[in-house]
């Protein structure tokens, strides 16, 4: 229970860490924020069947979408840390390391770049965009940052 409960809080601050990142990025440099209402809309496509949109902008709204889409997010990266937790056992729980936190960090960038990206109609890791590469580095510092979170999270416990 202890290693749930450690996994749940590290992935809430993960992801909370996260979006103090795009705040800071948004209010600091003009970056636009997440969108967390398109990322809602396509979760409500999908239990309809409808995995991959060629824009998502293109289907209509969902009532709720920001808010599904705010859940999503804080729900997977809740996920992540629990995976985490359990992948890492007691012993990293006991004493910390940050590369093996933020290497796993890393690697929870494929479910955007294959899955949610192309699902919203952006192409894989953000091929269809006017700047693939800017989108793809941008989603590694902010990964980067979600270990971080995590990590700072498992120091404090």
């Amino acid at each position: 229970m202890a290693v749930l409960l450690a996994g749940v809080l590290m992935g809430l601050g993960g992801t909370i860490a996260m979006d103090l990142w795009a705040e800071i990025l948004a209010r600091g440099f003009g970056q636009t924020r997440p969108n967390w209402g398109n990322v809602g809309r396509w979760a409500a496509q999908v239990p309809k069947g409808k995995l991959f949109h060629h824009s998502i902008e293109d289907v209509p709204p969902v009532p709720g979408e920001t808010g599904v889409g705010w859940a999503l997010h804080y729900g997977v990266g809740i996920l992540y840390g629990v995976i985490w937790a359990f992948l890492a056992g007691p012993g990293w729980l006991e004493a910390p390391g940050f590369v093996s936190v933020w290497l796993f960090a890393l690697v929870t960038i494929a479910a955007g770049w294959f899955l949610l990206q192309p699902g919203m109609g952006l192409g894989w890791a953000a091929s269809a965009t006017p700047a693939p590469w800017k989108v793809r580095a941008l989603g590694l510092v902010a990964h980067t940052v979600f270990g971080l979170g995590m990590y700072s999270v498992a120091l404090w416990l």
